[in-house]
């Protein structure tokens, strides 16, 4: 892969001697005036007499091998704008202590890279579990985006929408196995076998003559998601070097985003024809091809492969339960059920209730989609992986679900602008909850664990989705729609953030094996 490499120069009216002793001071540079940058990129400093006597030339290279793959194209800038900061701020730290005048400020880290050093091998891992991510999140978000079109195809009512929307939640069974396998067979297989189960489903989709296939198809399509995204946190989690695992969860809700503006992007082929919405299912199916490349990517986590070797004894159920875990497990579950209660209805019905209620076209729904989800929503995730690192995972996750709720229900009670700047307000304001929450899922548990105790909350939390959708459902034709339905749902996580929320333990700052100690 190749180097990245960015220097700075400058002249400085000192001595060859004294530039050279306050380069190692400033910088702390061995006697070849080598170091490393507090994110870990090597500095080497040059320093040359001038020609003509008159000072020296400082020069100041700053490089590193960080590589991402399949993501190269994303972080690649803001790596080269850290170098070249870097770089630049070795120089002025130099020319300030020659000079004798204030230093400058300390660096600060880009939103876009990580808090601390990942290895090639770490970055590479949890690169290809956001390739799955991406491939898993658009498959899912189709049927909540396209829920108006395909309804109207079927000529299915609310009601019964909100019924098959209910039962594809069904397939947590089938995700419960898989996510429980990861303990036992590895993280790795069941992130490859999820991500094709999500493509096949949506290729039955595509083809669907009937609600009641097209709903069956789903329900395989849901749980290949379910245990692509639970799966897929534990393993970043896990691969994750230490103060980084809430900006590694981040990025893996950066690809879900990214799958997710996908399925709006294809969103305005739907006004095309009446069953012009199964051209996005179909594309979703195509994504198989990708599967092979992912496997020649994806790695097994060092952390699983060193248990696995240490025991044959993983994913016991009654571990999740004992003494020793009980309580943080009740309390996420119950976190899980009440949130999801109003962020699956959220989430499935807001282009329902856009179209119907507020008269959005598919194309005008995506313009909606793409102002008020689009930047915000990628501020809103990068945002959560600094704060929930430096604020505390169960300050910000107590905060950002009141507020996110509070936003979310005005959306959903008004009109006209309200929708744009409280959607967008409510997009920002709920993503560190969800990766706050997230994350703790993961860290609550030891590694032989991690997978069963996940399963289970999995479990929970689409139990809360099932409540939340047919209670929306039923609940919009009695109190004045969708929108009234949906917000009066929002009381739930509400319930969640004051009164269970506060009694999880603060994960933030502990390494994971102190947070979660292996048994076994």
């Amino acid at each position: 892969m190749p180097r990245v490499r960015r220097r700075a120069t400058i002249h400085v009216d000192a001595t060859y001697d004294v530039v050279v002793a306050t380069a190692r001071r400033e910088l702390g540079l061995d006697d070849e005036l080598r170091g490393l940058t507090d994110a870990g990129a090597d500095v080497t400093v040059v320093v040359t007499t001038a020609p003509d006597g008159t000072g020296t030339r400082v020069d100041v290279d700053v490089a590193d091998d960080l590589h991402i793959p399949f993501f190269q194209w994303f972080f690649g800038p803001p790596h080269r704008r850290s170098l070249s900061r870097a770089a630049r701020h070795g120089a002025d730290a130099i020319q300030a202590a020659v000079n004798d005048t204030p230093p400058p400020k300390p660096l600060g880290r880009s939103l876009f890279l990580p808090p601390v050093t990942f290895t090639p091998t770490q970055a590479a891992l949890i690169a290809s579990v956001a390739l799955a991510a991406v491939l898993a999140s658009f498959g899912s978000a189709l049927f909540g985006q396209n829920a108006d079109p395909i309804a109207k195809s079927f000529g299915i009512s609310d009601a019964n929408l909100g019924v098959s929307l209910a039962v594809t939640r069904a397939g947590v069974l089938f995700a419960l196995v898989a996510t429980a396998l990861a303990d036992r067979r590895g993280r790795r297989i069941v992130l490859l076998w999820s991500v094709a189960g999500v493509c096949l489903g949506n290729l039955v989709s595509a083809a669907a003559p009937n609600i009641e296939v097209f709903t069956a198809a789903q329900l395989i399509v849901r749980a290949g998601v379910n245990a692509v995204l639970v799966v897929g946190g534990i393993a970043v989690v896990e691969e994750a070097p230490e103060g980084a695992r809430g900006f590694a969860v981040a990025m893996l809700g950066l690809a879900g985003g990214a799958g997710f503006a996908i399925s709006v992007i294809l969103l305005p082929a739907a006004d095309l024809g009446a069953d012009a919405w199964r051209a996005a299912f179909a594309v979703s199916a195509l994504t198989i091809l990708l599967v092979p490349l992912l496997a020649r990517n994806l790695k097994e986590t060092r952390r699983y492969e060193q248990l696995a070797a240490r025991t044959v004894e993983r994913g016991r159920v009654r571990e999740v339960v004992d003494r020793g875990y009980r309580r943080r497990f009740w309390l996420l579950a119950a976190v899980g059920f009440l949130t999801n209660v109003f962020s699956a209805p959220s989430a499935q019905f807001t282009n329902r209730y856009l179209s119907n209620e507020r008269g959005f076209s598919s194309s005008g729904i995506a313009a909606f989609r793409a102002v008020t989800a689009g930047i915000p929503g990628l501020f809103g995730i990068l945002l959560a992986g600094r704060v929930t690192e430096t604020r505390g995972r169960r300050p910000v996750a107590i905060v950002s679900l009141l507020v996110g709720t509070a936003c979310t229900i005005v959306f959903f009670l008004g009109d006209g602008a309200v929708l744009w700047a409280f959607m967008t307000m409510a997009i920002v304001a709920a993503a560190p909850a969800a990766l706050a929450v997230g994350t703790m899922d993961a860290e609550m548990f030891p590694t032989e664990v991690r997978g069963t105790s996940n399963a289970l909350l999995l479990v929970a939390y689409v139990l809360g989705s099932v409540v939340g959708l047919v209670l929306a459902g039923q609940l919009a034709d009695s109190i004045g729609g969708l929108g009234n339905a949906i917000a009066l749902c929002g009381i739930a996580p509400i319930i969640a953030a004051i009164f269970l929320l506060p009694r999880l333990p603060e994960s933030s700052g502990h390494a994971l094996d102190d947070v979660s100690p292996s048994e076994v």
